[in-house]
Order: structure tokens, then C-alpha cells, then sequence
């Protein structure tokens, strides 16, 4: 029995789709049943469950917001997913942890390898980072995965956000000074879940426990992003809009971004012989899928 937290989010319902398709036995918790700043609920999902392994897919992740909400910001990244980490542990059984490239500042200049030292610019970076150091020194048989830029078509990303901006207005104006790679959750959740068939078969090796990079493979920045989700929409009937690069200092935000967050994800294909495909060849995919659905008209239900 797989448990998955965070079900409801794009990388969780992403996990049960792949789940169902492989015939897989889960069950996916979320809030308000599963909330890691109401640490009582973290074991009672766990001991009803009664899982043989367990992907954390819940986390606080408003980056802004976690500057003044930095109690919920380190329950939802930190003392929370120790938590389930421990009770791993005392189980011993496999726990997969997902992560983030804002870990870093930005500054190498270069894609990060995982033993690169850590520097968050902000709250939730650090939060994030404090919960791999604490995971990682418990003796649960850890797997983080940091990744980045994380997309579906669902959910609130920014994708989506995209789209929806280019229905109301003709010109928009994106940063483009922040580099790193989209994410699709669909992809990541493959990933994931070619580890659970590994572990599954194979049993644990002492080699997978630590940190490992997984995201789209490519880069780009947020403004190559936009024009490229557009440019994906055309075909769909979108008018693309005008995409004004602009800095990041023209774009204040609450919370830091690292300027240069691109992830070296050499040592997961080493370690599980896997990779994440280019975020430009899953793009279109989603960005059809994100259009077909909000054209479709809603459904009507008939009484009884």
C-alpha cells in the first residue's frame, strides 16, 4: 500500500493517476484530513493507511506568502515531513520527499549538483531545505527529489496562469532574467513512480538514500516559458499576446527568486537509469489539454 500526501495537489493527483494505470494499491490523504500544521493528523493517516511506502507530495509552497507565514511555511516543509519521515523510519519503510531548486540562491552560474552547498533567498527555500537536512539525518530510508517550476493542467501554476492572463488583456510583461526548467507534474510523477517499481523489485540499496535532481530536461526563463506556452496555444484559437521581457527588479516580490536555478540531473539516471523528457516536447501536450477542458461546457446534472 502506497501512501500518498498531498493528494489533491498537481504532483498527487498526477501519482494516482499513475497508480490506478499500473494497478497499484494507494490511498491519497490531503486537508483538511492530512495537515501537517495539525501534527495529530499526520499519524492517524499513517496508521490507518498502514502504508509499505510513502510519497510526500504535501508542502507549503506560497513562496511569497511564506515570508509572513513563516509558522505554516515550516510545519508544511519542515517539522511536518519530519514527522512522517520518523514514522517511516519506526516502520522501516521507504519515504520519497519532493524538494526545490530555490534551495539555492542562483548564484553558480551553472546547473547544481546536489552536493553543492545550499543558500536559500527566502523563507520558503530555507523551510524547504531545513526539511531535507532534518529527513536525511533520521534513519528513514530517504529519497528527496528536488525539482522545479512544477506545471499540469490543473491546479494553480504558471501555465495556467498564462492562459487565462492572454483571455483578458493583449500584452503582458514577464520576467526574463530568472532561468531554470519547467516541470510537468505528469512527468515528474513517472519518475517517481519508475523508483517505487524499482524499490518494489529490487528492494532497498543503501545507494538511494540522499538527494537527487529531477526536472524537464532543457532551460529556459520564465519569459521563454510564456511565449512558449503560447505559442503552443495558437493552434487552439488563442490570440498570442505581446510577452515584454522585463528584469526581475522591474517585478518586486516579497520573497527573492534565484536568478539561475538550472538542476544537474546526472546522478538520478545514474542511480535509477531514469530522466525526465524535455519540458518543450511535454509542453504542448499540456497546454492542448489545459484548452480542451475549459472549452468543454459544463455539465448538467438531471434530478432523479
Amino acid at each position: 500500500m502506497i501512501l500518498i500526501t498531498g493528494g489533491s495537489g498537481q504532483l498527487g493527483q498526477e501519482l494516482q493517476k499513475g497508480c490506478t494505470a499500473r494497478g497499484w494499491a494507494f490511498t491519497a490523504v490531503s486537508r483538511p484530513a492530512f495537515d501537517f500544521e495539525r501534527p495529530e493528523t499526520i499519524e492517524a493517516c499513517f496508521t490507518a493507511a498502514r502504508p509499505t511506502m510513502v510519497i510526500n507530495a504535501a508542502a507549503y509552497t506560497a513562496v511569497d506568502a511564506a515570508e509572513s507565514n513563516l509558522a505554516a511555511a515550516t510545519a508544511g516543509n519542515h517539522t511536518g515531513p519530519l514527522r512522517l519521515a520518523a514514522l517511516c523510519a519506526a516502520a522501516d519503510i521507504p519515504f520519497i520527499h519532493v524538494s526545490t531548486d530555490y534551495v539555492f540562491d542562483g548564484a553558480k552560474g551553472e546547473p547544481y549538483f546536489e552536493t553543492d552547498p545550499t543558500c536559500p533567498t527566502g523563507a520558503y527555500g530555507a523551510t524547504k531545505r531545513d526539511g531535507e537536512v532534518a529527513i536525511l539525518a533520521t534513519d528513514a530510508k530517504a529519497i528527496i527529489l528536488r525539482t522545479a517550476w512544477v506545471y499540469a493542467a490543473h491546479g494553480k501554476n504558471f501555465a495556467r496562469t498564462m492562459l487565462n492572463a492572454a483571455k483578458r488583456t493583449n500584452a503582458l510583461r514577464v520576467v526574463a532574467d530568472q532561468r531554470g526548467t519547467p516541470t510537468a507534474a505528469g512527468d515528474l510523477a513517472c519518475v517517481i513512480l519508475q523508483i517505487v517499481a524499482a524499490l518494489q523489485q529490487g528492494g532497498w540499496q543503501e545507494a538511494y538514500k540522499g538527494l537527487f535532481h529531477a526536472t524537464g530536461g532543457g532551460e529556459t526563463t520564465w519569459h521563454g516559458f510564456a511565449e512558449a506556452i503560447f505559442a503552443a496555444a495558437v493552434p487552439f484559437g488563442l490570440t498570442r499576446p505581446t510577452v515584454t521581457p522585463i528584469a526581475t527588479a522591474d517585478w518586486p516580490t516579497p520573497a527573492k527568486r534565484p536568478a539561475d536555478s538550472r538542476l544537474n540531473c546526472e546522478k538520478i539516471s545514474k542511480i535509477f537509469g531514469i530522466s525526465l523528457p524535455d519540458w518543450e516536447k511535454t509542453l504542448p501536450g499540456i497546454v492542448a489539454e489545459i484548452l480542451e477542458t475549459e472549452s468543454q461546457p459544463p455539465k448538467v446534472h438531471s434530478p432523479l
